[in-house]
């Protein structure tokens, strides 16, 4: 679930397979009334897809001339984008 606080969206519960889609599609409706932050502060479980998420976020967010940072990124999901090697994509400025 994501819901919004201002200019920030907070991702809440899972973030893997099954929840990814649902996830996408909240952040893309989202992401037209204007938002600054992705908060993964109360994320409870991550999988690939949680990297996956990210990375989408911020490619849609680019198509949109919007600027969009990463914050409260699980250790799980660094180091998931480490293993996959795009932890350098996750660095999209301070929150």
């Amino acid at each position: 679930m994501i819901t919004r606080e201002g200019d920030r969206l907070l991702v809440q519960g899972p973030v893997t397979i099954g929840t990814v889609s649902a996830l996408l599609e909240q952040v893309r409706s989202l992401l037209a009334q204007g938002v600054a932050v992705l908060d993964f502060g109360s994320v409870t479980e991550v999988d690939s897809s949680a990297v996956a998420l990210a990375l989408e976020c911020l490619r849609e967010a680019r198509a949109r001339e919007l600027a969009l940072s990463l914050t409260n990124l699980p250790e799980a999901m660094t180091n998931l984008a480490e293993l996959y090697a795009v932890s350098e994509l996750l660095q999209s400025g301070p929150a």
